[in-house]
């Protein structure tokens, strides 16, 4: 159903509908973005500014919060782990959620439904409730304290969700396509990257997004299992500004302001494939 949005061709009442979904839109924009927006210019404030004025803007700018921060606080040490926990976990998620998915969608065998089902009672079983077991596993094969373990927490959490979006798109791929290629010589391998992926990258894109961001910004995690400062990541790092009698807001502020850019940059670099996931499976 085609729907016209064109305001100068609709009815009077449908006008008013157009205008009043318009205008209920612009404020939900606003609601969504004003918290960043008063988080950006917060950290251009000390922290007694932004107690006595809240929502003012600063009287200056200044970038000392963000030297204090990147280079005093060692933030940047924070930033890289984060960035190399949720790029290498990332990489682990979407390569072997996609081949499991493969295996699970495109073949029939037995015990296929056994192994779906399996891959799904992790969605429903959290790590967190199992932090004991975890943490005994973890200290037996001397992975405590390294960032190798948070990796391999993240694809084990990832891998179930990874695995129940991708094998829905993978079930949609026509057959005659993947006939089409083996006639022409192509291995199971082959098939798999070269046909079938490329067709599910709107998957990828809401499978990235839907992993990226809660795994960029996990905190109990590394809590449990780093001690090391020069291990920890972005959201423990976070933590050292709040005091046990004050917290430094401003530099609170700032560091917020550079955590979100990479999630940011992220979603805007596959916005267009992760709309187009989302309504191919809305259509599907």
């Amino acid at each position: 159903m085609n729907i016209d949005f064109h305001i100068k061709k609709a009815k009077s009442t449908k006008k008013l509908t157009l205008i009043f979904t318009f205008f209920m839109m612009f404020v939900y924009v606003i609601i969504i973005l004003y918290p960043l927006f008063n988080m950006v210019i917060s950290s251009f404030k000390s922290t007694r500014d932004i107690i006595r004025y809240p929502f003012a803007l600063p009287e200056s700018i200044s970038f000392k919060s963000y030297y204090t921060v990147w280079i005093e606080k060692k933030f940047y040490n924070y930033f890289i782990n984060s960035v190399i926990v949720t790029s290498v976990s990332m990489l682990f998620v979407v390569l072997l959620g996609s081949m499991a998915s493969f295996g699970v969608s495109r073949y029939q065998y037995k015990g296929n439904t056994f192994l779906y089902m399996l891959f799904l009672s992790g969605i429903m079983l959290p790590l967190k409730a199992a932090l004991i077991p975890l943490y005994m596993i973890i200290n037996k094969l001397g992975l405590s304290n390294s960032l190798t373990c948070i990796i391999l927490i993240n694809i084990a959490s990832g891998l179930p969700s990874t695995v129940f979006i991708l094998s829905g798109f993978m079930r949609t791929f026509p057959k005659d396509l993947e006939y089409a290629a083996r006639i022409d010589g192509c291995s199971d391998w082959r098939i798999y990257w070269n046909v079938v992926m490329p067709v599910v990258i709107p998957g990828v894109a809401i499978v990235t997004i839907y992993n990226a961001v809660p795994i960029w910004n996990d905190f109990f995690f590394p809590l449990v299992f780093i001690q090391s400062d020069a291990l920890r990541t972005l959201p423990v790092g976070l933590n050292s500004f709040i005091g046990q009698y004050k917290t430094d807001w401003g530099l609170m502020f700032t560091g917020l302001s550079i955590s979100i850019i990479p999630m940011l940059l992220l979603y805007l670099s596959m916005s267009n494939q992760f709309i187009r996931g989302m309504t191919g499976g809305a259509i599907k």
